[in-house]
């Protein structure tokens, strides 16, 4: 197992970290109801994706 020689800076640690970070989700908004949702995703409110049906959504008393 390979052991390091010199302890790692924290500078030059987290240089190689910036690229991990989170990432705002990219909404779009439904052409049937209006309501907003994530692209390439079923609109969670009537159930349609691109323009058609694609989940019955169930009546709950």
């Amino acid at each position: 197992m390979a052991h390091p020689k010199r302890k790692i800076s924290k500078t030059r640690r987290d240089k190689r970290r910036t690229h991990y970070k989170a990432t705002t989700v990219t909404l779009a908004v439904c052409p049937n109801c209006g309501a907003r949702h994530q692209y390439h995703r079923v609109c969670p409110e009537c159930g349609h994706y691109r323009g058609q049906l694609a989940i019955e959504k169930e009546e709950t008393l």
